[in-house]
């Protein structure tokens, strides 16, 4: 393989890194001489205790407690547990600065401009956790959210966080059905939304699909509505209460509920590939270590740093920047679309409020290379670019380093709902080669397996992890026994996570990563399942089934859905309409199919499980080998001849 270098930190930058000071002092500790990040990366997987423990002091985290051990047992997967004994609060570890420094700056594509300062950050934070605490919440009750990325989507995290609650959100571009498949399973006791929010320069009203979304979960007690876009009808909404009506002024100093290290922080969700999502349970303590691990050592985030990521309240990524609070850096909140008013809107804005750091998705480059974007020498602050969702192209790290910025950390990052935080990202220490994701993270002990289950380099394989880390989920919502969970990763190699994600490890220790080895779709860098699209489509009087996959086009993943007739019906223009507009009112507009094509018949096995896999594989020109395991192999060859 060829393997071309695009940019270099310079010594002055190496040696400025939290990551080179870590270094440093490990081997002062640990009586090292280590100088490279490969050997930094072997000695925190060869050593997961020392490593995770050491980390924890560097970090700066607030506890209230010590610890007995780091980690009962590495090896222990899924189980094992972390910093038994500690007790923390993760707002309080994100609010310890408070001071007249901007913490949260929000910007809509219309202009809607606000900003917290960490005094004021606190103070608002503190007035809603007292408005929770009277409206009945406590420690283990579930806070939801169908909110834009807003102030108020961070601050009533942190609310609920202070006081115990396990947090959940939603983008409000999800539909009903899509909201209910998630929240019915968790049963909150409270909701945030906000009245409206816009997109393209047009207002999407919230509140007549926030009805239809009470109307199905009994568990909610109370709405918090924040008037965003001016719209609000508080008179129309059960059960709502304004936000300022709940946020009022108290006295006193905050109190932080102190917490078990596992204790649950958010829910997250599955694409929902072959059911409801799956309810992924994540612990405050776990989220908040990797996350801080993730920003200061990989992204060298620092007091007084601008951190932007492009991204709704229903991804991960939101809540990975939003713990850049922690380190006292300021965090941009974006909401809308973000080539509004033109292609180059975030860029101005990143030169307008100087980011350092400028986080999006893999599909967000391509697409400004494709708008011809060129963007103007000046005086640009940005040192590290993060990008995810999906594999960032060849095309697309040349374009960055071609017509964006010269001298910048690409960092493209890799890993997931499931484990919030990533596998594999940046390091200031290391050069940037095109088309690889620069390193495996510290204390993530990654490898890349071949069909066997052997460890392979330069070639194709599964990513996988060999041992426990903080940020595993601690269990699933609603699975008392443990067997969603550990179906979920462990089954194709017992004892060793499977992420699901093919990949190449080179030999100097890059990544490329090749996309999903499962069938979960990944249109514009956004997971999302099949399940969703086919509670839809198959509930059609016309349709008698389909299969819905991810093909790879023109640098992203698009949609494609196979639909069988059925006998009097076929697939005409407004057919297609339809289903496209039911997908998008019942779903979301990412589950929006690109191209939806008749097919004579949909592969199955012969226990009936659909096969999309097989389809995936045909029409990307792959060889399906396991047609034994299938019902009726005879139709694989229509898919093999689609374009």
């Amino acid at each position: 393989m060829q393997y071309k270098i695009l940019w270099t930190p310079s010594r002055e930058r190496i040696e400025g890194s939290f990551m080179f000071d870590f270094m440093q002092q490990v081997n002062q500790k640990f009586q090292k001489n280590f100088s490279t990040y490969d050997e930094l990366y072997q000695w925190s997987v060869d050593n997961i205790a020392a490593f995770w423990g050491f980390f924890r002091e560097y970090s700066g985290i607030v506890y209230s407690a010590g610890y007995d051990e780091v980690v009962d047992d590495p090896q222990k997967m899924p189980g094992a547990k972390w910093f038994a004994g500690a007790r923390l609060n993760y707002a309080g570890n994100l609010l310890q600065r408070r001071d007249d420094h901007p913490a949260i700056i929000f910007r809509g594509e219309t202009g809607i401009s606000k900003q917290f300062t960490f005094k004021e950050l606190y103070e608002e934070t503190h007035r809603m956790a007292e408005g929770l605490k009277r409206l009945g919440v406590r420690k283990g009750d579930r806070v939801a959210a169908f909110m834009p990325n807003l102030p108020e989507t961070v601050i009533g995290m942190l609310a609920a966080a202070a006081v115990g609650a396990i947090w959940s959100s939603s983008s409000p571009d999800f539909g009903i059905k899509g909201v209910l498949d998630r929240f019915s399973q968790i049963a909150p006791k409270v909701i945030f939304a906000a009245d409206a929010y816009y997109y393209n320069g047009k207002l999407f009203d919230s509140q007549e699909k926030l009805r239809g979304i009470l109307h199905e979960l009994p568990s909610v007690e109370h709405v918090i509505m924040t008037d965003y876009c001016g719209t609000l009808d508080l008179a129309s909404m059960p059960k709502a209460v304004r936000w300022q009506d709940l946020a009022r002024p108290v006295g006193g100093e905050m109190q932080f509920e102190q917490l078990p290290f596992d204790h649950p922080l958010y829910i997250m969700y599955s694409s929902g590939t072959t059911g409801l999502p799956k309810s992924i349970v994540h612990s405050a303590g776990g989220t908040l270590i990797q996350h801080l691990k993730e920003l200061k050592l990989h992204c060298d985030v620092r007091s007084g740093n601008v951190v932007f990521y492009f991204t709704t309240c229903g991804w991960m990524m939101w809540n990975w920047f939003v713990s850049s609070l922690a380190l006292g850096a300021t965090i941009v909140c974006f909401d809308g679309n973000p080539f509004y008013p033109g292609p180059d809107a975030l860029i101005r804005l990143a030169d307008e409020l100087r980011f350092t750091l400028f986080g999006t998705s893999a599909k967000y480059i391509a697409s400004l290379e494709q708008a011809g974007v060129v963007v103007a020498p000046g005086a640009a602050t940005i040192r590290t670019i993060t990008s995810t969702g999906s594999p960032l192209s060849d095309d697309s790290f040349d374009y960055v380093y071609r017509d964006w910025m010269a001298d910048v950390q690409l960092a493209s990052i890799s890993g997931g709902t499931d484990i919030i935080s990533c596998f594999m990202l940046g390091c200031p220490m290391l050069p940037v080669y095109r088309g690889e994701i620069q390193c495996r993270g510290l204390g993530m002990d990654v490898d890349c397996f071949d069909e066997n289950g052997q460890p392979v380099r330069d070639r194709q394989g599964e990513l996988v992890c060999k041992s426990a880390f903080p940020s595993m989920p601690v269990y699933f919502w609603n699975d008392p026994d443990g067997k969603k969970y550990h179906s979920a990763y462990f089954e194709q190699y017992p004892g060793i996570w499977y992420h699901g994600d093919y990949m190449i490890l080179s030999a100097h220790g890059g990544i490329t990563m090749l996309g999903r080895s499962d069938a979960t779709l990944n249109p514009g860098g956004v997971r999302i399942g099949t399940a969703e699209i086919y509670r839809v489509v198959e509930n059609m009087e016309e349709i008698e089934d389909s299969v819905v996959v991810g093909q790879q086009h023109e640098g992203d993943e698009r949609v494609v859905l196979f639909v069988k007739m059925k006998a009097g019906f076929e697939l005409s223009d407004n057919l297609q309409k339809k289903i496209r507009s039911s997908i998008r009112s019942q779903c979301s507009p990412r589950h929006v199919p690109a191209v939806i094509l008749e097919t004579p018949d949909v592969p199955y096995t012969i226990n009936g499980k659909k096969v999309e896999v097989a389809v995936k594989k045909l029409i990307h020109g792959q060889e399906v080998k396991n047609r034994d395991a299938l019902r009726n192999p005879e139709c694989l060859e229509f898919y093999r001849t689609t374009p």
